[in-house]
């Protein structure tokens, strides 16, 4: 069964200007940080000094959780074609993270209508991130693992999870048709190698270690 978005909402499309933090109506630059409100799911656009308030476990008795900036890529990601299908996930990518407010993990892939939930069958998710203890320590609610299955394999990368909800608008903002047409694709390839350039690279250790 598959279900539309609704428990974590979009921030602005790309392009949108955004004028001041949602949490203190200073003004903000294009490029700014993100607070994750756990009640509402909703991702706030914040100022650089709402940001670090929240970036300490516990703040506000835990309903914000400030995105982190860390970026990390493992392209020997261990996943089976059988695993992928289990997951129920239909295209080429998804991004998995910890949902507090559910106390379990669950799974998206953005469409051309947005982000779409896949159910997750937690024990086959369990076996794979078994098999991958580099990236077991991903944030809960801030940060999420965004699976891409290329042709030569999967690769994983761990994003801050405002970098997720990114392509999820841009592939809206894009998409043509029934198969997104070239536009799309052009745009989610340049998604790709922007998100490689700004990430670290681990093919052994946990990902702690690199911090």
């Amino acid at each position: 069964m598959i279900i539309k978005l609704r428990r974590f909402r979009e921030p602005a499309e790309a392009g949108a200007e955004v004028q001041a933090c949602q949490m203190c109506a200073e003004s903000i630059e294009p490029e700014h940080r993100h607070v994750v409100d756990l009640e509402s799911r909703a991702l706030m656009c914040t100022c650089r000094g709402c940001c670090l308030l929240f970036l300490r476990p516990g703040a506000a008795r835990g309903r914000y959780r400030a995105v982190p900036d860390r970026y990390v890529y493992t392209p020997t990601f261990e996943i089976s074609a059988a695993d992928w299908e289990e997951l129920q996930i239909p295209v080429r990518m998804a991004f998995f993270f910890h949902n507090s407010s559910l106390g379990r993990s669950v799974a998206f892939y953005p469409g051309p209508g947005g982000a779409t939930e896949s159910e997750l069958p937690l024990d086959t998710w369990e076996r794979v991130l078994a098999a991958n203890p580099r990236v077991a320590d991903a944030r809960p609610d801030v940060e999420a693992l965004l699976v891409d299955r290329g042709p030569d394999g999967f690769g994983c990368y761990l994003v801050p999870i405002d970098a997720c909800y990114e392509l999820v608008g841009l592939l809206r903002l894009n998409w043509k048709g029934f198969t997104g047409g070239p536009e799309a694709w052009d745009a989610l390839e340049s998604y790709f190698g922007t998100l490689r350039g700004r990430c670290r690279e681990t093919t052994s250790g946990r990902i702690d270690d690199l911090e």
